[in-house]
C-alpha cells in the first residue's frame, strides 16, 4: 500500500492560502543551518529542520497569524495538511500549535485527519501535542469518539496507540479510569519504548488526581506492566 495514495487531500481554503504564503515567507529567512543540523540529529532524523528556536518560532507565528481571522474546520484541515506536506519540522510544529489553539472549531469529523497527522512523519514532538490538546478535547466534546480511541489503542501504528493512551492526559477528575487502566493493560506487553513510556506518563498524570487509584492499579497489575511503565507511573508518589 502506498501511504501517499491514501493521504487526505487538503481542501480549498482562502485562509490556508494566506497563512501558508505568510508562513513560508516568515519562517524560511529565519533558518539557521547550524541549529538545524543539531535539531535534526536530536530528533533522530525524523525530518529536516529549519533551525528556529522555539521562542523565536512562536514570535514568528504571531506575525504570520496577525489579522488572519478565526478558522473553521475546513481551514484547520487545509492548514494542517499543507504544513504536513512541507519538509521542515517547524511547519508541522506550527500546525500542531494552530490546531491546539483552534480545536474548538473542529468536530468529530476531524478525527480521520488527526489520525493521518499522528501517523505521518510521526515522532513524540508532534504526536504528544496532538494527543493531549487535539484528540483529548475532541473526545471530551463528543464522548462517542471514545469508541474511536478504543480502535486506536489497537492500531498497528504505535503513534496512534500512544495518542489513545495520552488523550486523557488533561482530563483530571473527568478521566475515564476504566479506559485509562484498560488501555494500559491492553498495551502493557508492547515492546516499544514510546508505548511503555506513555503508559507510565498517563498513569503518573492521573496520579495527581487520584494517587490511591494509581497505586492500587499498578499493584494489582503486578508484572504485566513493564518496569519502565511502573517507574514512570510511581515517580512522584
Amino acid at each position: 500500500m502506498n501511504p501517499a495514495a491514501d493521504a487526505p487531500v487538503p481542501p480549498d481554503s482562502t485562509l490556508a492560502d494566506t497563512v501558508l504564503e505568510r508562513l513560508v515567507a516568515v519562517y524560511a529567512p529565519a533558518a539557521d543551518p547550524v541549529r538545524a543540523e543539531g535539531a535534526t540529529a536530536y530528533m533522530k532524523h525524523v525530518a529536516p529542520f529549519l533551525g528556529i528556536l522555539t521562542s523565536e518560532r512562536r514570535a514568528l507565528s504571531r506575525t504570520v497569524l496577525a489579522g488572519a481571522g478565526r478558522p473553521d474546520e475546513t481551514d484547520c484541515t487545509a492548514i494542517a495538511l499543507r504544513c504536513w506536506l512541507l519538509p521542515e519540522r517547524e511547519y508541522q510544529y506550527f500546525a500542531a500549535d494552530y490546531l491546539r489553539r483552534n480545536v474548538g472549531c473542529c468536530t468529530s469529523g476531524f478525527l480521520p485527519v488527526l489520525h493521518h497527522l499522528v501517523t505521518t512523519v510521526p515522532w513524540w514532538d508532534t504526536v504528544d501535542v496532538l494527543a493531549a490538546h487535539v484528540a483529548g478535547p475532541l473526545v471530551a466534546a463528543d464522548p462517542a469518539l471514545a469508541r474511536e480511541m478504543d480502535r486506536w489503542i489497537d492500531d498497528p501504528s504505535l503513534w496512534a496507540a500512544r495518542t489513545a493512551l495520552l488523550h486523557q492526559l488533561r482530563y483530571r477528575e473527568t478521566t475515564d479510569t476504566d479506559r485509562l487502566f484498560g488501555y494500559c493493560l491492553r498495551r502493557a506487553d508492547h515492546p516499544d519504548f514510546f508505548i511503555r513510556k506513555a503508559i507510565g506518563w498517563a498513569l503518573r498524570e492521573y496520579a495527581k488526581t487520584d494517587p490511591t487509584a494509581v497505586r492500587d492499579f499498578v499493584g494489582g497489575a503486578g508484572t504485566r506492566l513493564s518496569p519502565l511503565s511502573v517507574r514512570e507511573a510511581l515517580k512522584n508518589l
